[in-house]
Formats: structure tokens, sequence, C-alpha cells
């Protein structure tokens, strides 16, 4: 019987790997490779960074870029089993969901009966509050706020510092910028480049 040797591999050398890499070691877990398509680095924290070439064979994986769209790409492109990182401190309700290859990182706080999807990075000291719905590669930045039952379509970015208020819909593939508070609903594709996003 040939023994399953478990390996975990990171997509991304950048700064955001770094962070994933680091949750990953505080929690004991040990990481094998890192692939970057443009390595700056020939090893992270001491794990060594190879080129993004092929494909790898099995292992278990974080999609460690900060780019929503890039972090889509490569999940598109490798079939591989995707896990989760949450940083030890930071606050994960029992009754939250975090879908596969999610990350979340010090000081955020996630509420119960929050359902976050896939891939998805909850950044440093964002709050998602009760009944949130996450979209698939949505990336909430360090101290945005999601109050009670706000919806995030895939794809979106909410800026450092912004507030989402309770029971907004906010569409995919929108870019929400830094400060910015969200009082009404948001379409599809839309950039709130304002800081006060709400009717005149």
């Amino acid at each position: 019987m040939v023994e399953q040797i478990h390996v975990m591999i990171l997509f991304g050398g950048g700064g955001h790997c770094k962070s994933v890499l680091e949750i990953l070691q505080l929690n004991g877990e040990r990481v094998d490779r890192i692939y970057d398509g443009n390595p700056q680095n020939t090893d992270i924290f001491g794990v060594p960074v190879f080129t993004d070439q092929g494909h790898p064979e099995g292992g278990t994986a974080i999609i460690s870029i900060g780019d929503n769209a890039s972090r889509r790409v490569i999940a598109l492109r490798y079939s591989l089993h995707y896990t989760t990182a949450v940083h030890p401190d930071a606050s994960l309700s029992v009754h939250a969901e975090l879908g596969a290859g999610s990350v979340v990182l010090a000081g955020a706080r996630i509420s119960p009966a929050v359902r976050i999807g896939r891939h998805c990075i909850i950044n440093s000291g964002a709050v998602i509050e009760h009944d949130c719905t996450v979209g698939d590669f949505v990336h909430v930045s360090p101290n945005a706020t999601l109050s009670g039952a706000v919806t995030i379509g895939e794809g979106t970015k909410i800026g450092i510092g912004a507030c989402v208020l309770a029971g907004i819909t906010v569409g995919k593939w929108v870019k929400v910028a830094a400060g910015s508070v969200v009082k009404q609903d948001v379409p599809d594709y839309a950039v709130l480049e304002d800081k006060h996003t709400e009717k005149k």
C-alpha cells in the first residue's frame, strides 16, 4: 500500500501570499511550495517558489493572490482540493459558512448566519454582520463593514474602511471605493468612486 503524502500549495507569491502563509504556519500547517507566474523570490518564509507552469499534481491549495479576477482564472485552471485559512486572532461564528479557498485575516469578525463563497478574502479588521451573503471571489478590504443582511455579488471588491448599510445588495464585479458609505443597491459592474454613494 502506497502512503498518501499531504502536499499544501499556494498560488501567487506577492504580498497577500505572505499573509496567507503566516496564517497557515500559525495554525501548524506545513506549506510545501508556492507557484507564481513571475517569481521575484526563490523562497518566501522558507517555502520554495516555482514558476506557475503546467498542472500541479494533487495536493491541497489556496490561491494567495489579492486580485479577484486573477483568483478566478487560477481556480478555473486547476481542479484541486481548495482549503480555507482563518487567522487565530479572527472571529468566525460556528454558525457561519466559509467557502473553499477563502481566507480570513487577523482581527476580522464574521457573525452568525453569514455565508461566504469560494476564494474570498476577508481582510484584517473587516466586519461581516449577521445574515450577510458574500459571493465567490469577493474581497472585503481591511476595516470594511457589511451591516446585517447585506448581499455582495461575485468578484466585488469592498474598499478599505467602506461601509455597506443593512439590507443593501451590491452586484457582481463592483468596485466600492475606500471609505464609501453604500446606502442603496448597486448594479453589476459599477465603479463607485464617490465616497458617499447615495441618491441625490
